[in-house]
């Protein structure tokens, strides 16, 4: 009895654990854009982020998907925005950059 008890509770478990088709689009980017992060050594723009997330994944990734990924990932406090300032306008706000949370 004991046995088919516990035999029944590591099936239930398997069936919780293990995960039907393929990742969402959302995860996969948001954890390549945690990855790129990590690895960079400076802070980085959605521009390039957008660029490079492209090229690792082979296909087209759009800016404003990009954007509101990192936008998600701010609000969740895994990575943080730096506002720089303008270049050539006092009190302006330039390019927001990008690091990971520490």
């Amino acid at each position: 009895m004991l046995s088919k008890m516990i035999n029944l509770f590591g099936n239930l478990i398997e069936i919780v654990i293990m995960k039907r088709g393929r990742p969402s689009k959302r995860f996969l980017i948001q954890s390549e854009i945690v990855s790129l992060l990590s690895s960079a050594n400076v802070p980085l723009t959605i521009s390039f982020l957008a660029k490079t997330l492209s090229k690792n994944l082979n296909q087209k990734i759009n800016w404003n998907t990009v954007k509101k990924y990192v936008s998600e990932l701010v609000s969740n406090d895994k990575i943080q925005p730096i506002d720089l300032p303008h270049s050539k306008k006092e009190g302006k706000k330039g390019l927001t950059v990008y690091i990971l949370k520490k």
